[in-house]
């Protein structure tokens, strides 16, 4: 059995660590090697689980984008093996064009492309934008992969 070239927000949930309200993309719109598209209306969501007092700010875009990379890691990860725990290790040169997200109308089109990588990390640019295409927050990415985190014992 092949990877799905497409997912619906079930699907995706079952393949990212974030679950309920926190699985943030709602498709998986296409997908290879190099690069995954999602997209999503959950920054419209009143409940939304990142949302302030005051509404959902941009630099949520890059959660966005960190899942849509969790997604493709997931993706990847050969048929029956359990893939790589990761996290977001860094984000530079990120770009921020709005201040919130849930005053974008439409869906928020999510992508990121694998730079580079190895079994310890993987670079990623990522961009979200808006249903006519204009940019809200770009940068670049690092994701650790296959790292234990230091324990209290390891530290002593």
């Amino acid at each position: 059995m092949t990877a799905p070239r497409t997912l619906d927000r079930a699907g995706i949930a079952k393949r990212i660590p974030h679950s309920g309200s926190m699985c943030l993309l709602e498709q998986l719109d296409a997908w290879d090697a190099d690069v995954i598209r999602c997209s999503t209306t959950t920054h419209r969501l009143p409940d939304n689980p990142l949302r302030t007092a005051g509404g959902l700010l941009s630099p949520n875009a890059i959660e966005y984008a960190a899942q849509a990379m969790a997604l493709h890691g997931g993706l990847l990860a050969a048929e029956g093996s359990t893939p790589s725990a990761g996290f977001l290790a860094t984000a530079r040169n990120v770009r921020l064009a709005v201040a919130r997200l849930d005053d974008i109308h439409g869906a928020l089109h999510v992508e990121a492309r694998r730079l580079s990588g190895d079994e310890r990390q993987v670079l990623y640019e990522f961009s979200v934008k808006a249903d006519d295409n204009r940019m809200l927050a770009e940068g670049r990415a690092v994701v650790v992969l296959n790292t234990p985190l230091a324990t209290e014992s390891a530290s002593s």
